[in-house]
């Protein structure tokens, strides 16, 4: 991916190169002085959407080409705008540690057909390589987990030939769990309070009972 970039004035207010459509941005690395630089907003936003932070891009409009990851994106936290953007250029030979997303494909028979839960136990994948092997996204096929005992381990992707990791092969990427049923508790009738409750209610009949007969006849 290709994006053109220039030479920023520092002089200019940020806030008017954003009204201008123009998102004010920055270019280092370790062998690249920090150079302030301007970029349409738009044709940022598109190329950030696809690329993300883990796909090298190429700078063009300083001279010779740069190779350079988006390394921070600044948004306005009501519109979603990019406010301002970070890039880091590579120098050559250099490679670059990058969390890389983990792209869950296909469809799990135990999760279909067994009952089974999915549990992505890695969402990314840290990396080390050339950045020209850089992957956007690393393939997590979940059609693999056939079995309620399943499981995918960082040994069962498919990574770059250059491309060296600091957690162990063995480690889970994703398994099956088991919904498992809580027990129910039967919980024991007050039967205390049944009984007062009857006992009362006697009472109040017998109570209404002598106060509803009839008076004794008098004797003259």
């Amino acid at each position: 991916m290709e994006l053109t970039i220039q030479k920023r004035d520092i002089k200019a207010s940020p806030n008017t190169l954003r009204h201008a459509g123009v998102l004010p941005a920055v270019v280092y690395g370790r062998k690249e002085p920090s150079t302030p630089i301007s970029i349409d907003r738009r044709t940022f936003e598109k190329i950030y959407k696809k690329a993300g932070e883990s796909t090298v891009i190429t700078l063009k409009g300083l001279g010779e080409d740069k190779d350079a990851l988006i390394h921070d994106v600044s948004v306005d936290a009501v519109t979603g705008q990019a406010l301002h953007a970070d890039f880091y250029a590579i120098a050559k030979g250099q490679t670059v540690t990058v969390a890389i997303p983990l792209e869950f494909t296909g469809e799990s028979l135990a999760v279909k057909e067994l009952g089974g839960i999915l549990v992505k136990v890695m969402h990314e994948l840290e990396i080390e390589c050339e950045p020209k092997d850089l992957p956007h996204s690393i393939a997590v096929d979940i059609s693999k987990l056939d079995t309620l005992e399943s499981q995918i381990k960082i040994a069962d992707l498919k990574l770059p030939a250059t491309a060296k990791i600091s957690v162990d092969a063995d480690e889970v990427v994703a398994m099956i769990d088991v919904a498992k049923e809580e027990p129910v508790e039967e919980v024991a009738a007050d039967i205390s309070a049944i009984e007062i409750s009857e006992e009362r209610g006697k009472k109040e009949e017998e109570g209404e009972g002598a106060e509803g007969a009839a008076p004794a006849d008098k004797k003259e």
